[in-house]
């Protein structure tokens, strides 16, 4: 299947999400002719596959603030704290993969050393291997429409082939040599891995910018142009992110959970926590459980 350039797309196509089981595997194909932004930061307990075919998008995890086109592909962990919004082409186009690590365990893949990916990032495939890719994608969207007779089994291979693929294109570059970055974004990763490891701490902006021999206004503007997020929003988000996990594997009560990621009264965790994921620490735990 031939794949139309954004740029000619009059209006937005957005594919049904298909799906195998509750919530084990999901796929949807979306173009856009304007480019729309993620509106929380959000994790989620599955690993995510993101092609982009068409346009540009701008990802921001992990610290990290990358730029994905044309044929690149992004790779998300599971519970990464990850959000994505227009890059410098209005449009865009993409196929969109989301696999419980259940469905993965279900392929036998752990043994193969292909998951976890090692941290979520941006994968550039090599033109070459970008029609095979494609290929195998449309594919499993036609698979997932048609339904017919196992045809969970075929989209289990296809995903396990592409898994392969993304291991083998990372054998071969992994000794290709880093491309030059910004002098700050080295430092701006210390100060996310410190926030990381000290989330459940009294932090601030300033803290922070005096710890790390920086002036506030100047760590502001680094960490937001890096991260894609505002210290404070990213300081939320990873507290939140903490508090989901342990809302899902402890009988701890919220309260006490609220106490342990950082917050110092409880109305205000079940406000943070809202606006953040959508609903509130309670409801959370017994819908996902």
């Amino acid at each position: 299947m031939s794949v139309m350039s954004v740029m000619s797309v009059i209006e937005d196509r957005i594919g049904p999400k298909y799906r195998i089981g509750e919530s084990s595997f999901t796929i949807e194909h979306m173009s856009r002719h304007e480019g729309n932004a993620m509106p929380q930061p959000h994790a989620h307990p599955f690993y995510e596959l993101y092609y982009l075919l068409e346009g540009e998008r701008v990802y921001s995890m992990n610290g990290q603030l990358l730029t994905a086109r044309k044929g690149d592909l992004i790779l998300i962990n599971p519970h990464d704290v990850h959000t994505t919004s227009k890059g410098s082409i209005p449009g865009f186009e993409r196929i969109l993969i989301g696999f419980s690590p259940s469905f993965a365990t279900g392929m036998e893949l752990g043994i193969c050393g292909l998951l976890p990916f090692d941290r979520s990032r941006l994968l550039h495939l090599p033109d070459a291997e970008q029609p095979e890719i494609e290929r195998m994608l449309w594919q499993m969207l036609q698979e997932c429409k048609e339904r017919r007779p196992h045809y969970e089994i075929v989209v289990r291979s296809l995903l396990a082939q592409i898994l392969i693929q993304i291991h083998r294109v990372e054998e071969n570059t992994r000794q290709t040599s880093p491309a030059p970055h910004h002098p700050m974004q080295d430092k701006i990763s210390e100060i996310v891995t410190y926030v990381n490891n000290h989330y459940n701490e009294p932090l601030t902006l300033e803290e922070a910018a005096a710890r790390f021999y920086i002036s506030p206004s100047y760590l502001s503007r680094m960490f937001s142009r890096f991260t894609g997020f505002r210290f404070s929003e990213y300081l939320r988000v990873t507290r939140v992110r903490e508090a989901q996990r342990r809302l899902l594997s402890t009988q701890e009560r919220v309260q006490l959970i609220a106490e342990k990621v950082g917050f110092e009264h409880t109305a205000h965790f079940n406000k943070t926590f809202k606006q953040v994921t959508g609903t509130t620490p309670l409801r959370y735990r017994k819908e996902h459980r």
